[in-house]
């Protein structure tokens, strides 16, 4: 069993950003896929960013490419989510997601576990 645990959100001003970060009790060696989501008052959780845990390029979600980046600390465990140029739209409650079964899967809502979330809000 792996526990997430993501700290970072807060409420920010758009245009600024923040670092997310997702601590896991442990990165099993069975772990495939490690990613985030989001979801806003009102809408369905949406994927935001995907990186194999045994390295590759991530994948993003139209609305966050070329302003989130996607990292891993296999040494600490954790995962990060740097979020730059910060929009109201970004505005949610984001999560840390991961699978045994690899990204195309996780890209679909698809996760062996999930966190508990850490609130982004984003004021104009």
């Amino acid at each position: 069993q792996v526990q997430l645990v993501e700290s970072g959100g807060g409420s920010v001003q758009a245009g600024v950003f923040l670092r997310l970060s997702c601590a896991a009790s442990r990165f099993s060696d069975d772990l495939v896929c490690v990613g985030w989501f989001r979801q806003a008052p009102g809408k369905e959780r949406e994927k935001v960013a995907a990186i194999s845990f045994q390295g590759g390029s991530p994948r993003y979600a139209d609305s966050v490419k070329g302003r989130f980046t996607v990292s891993q600390d296999k040494a600490e465990n954790t995962l990060y989510l740097q979020m730059d140029s910060l929009k109201p739209d970004d505005t949610a409650m984001y999560y840390c997601a991961a699978n045994l079964i690899g990204c195309s899967r996780l890209w679909t809502g698809r996760a062996s576990y999930w966190g508990q979330g850490t609130q982004v809000t984003v004021t104009s």
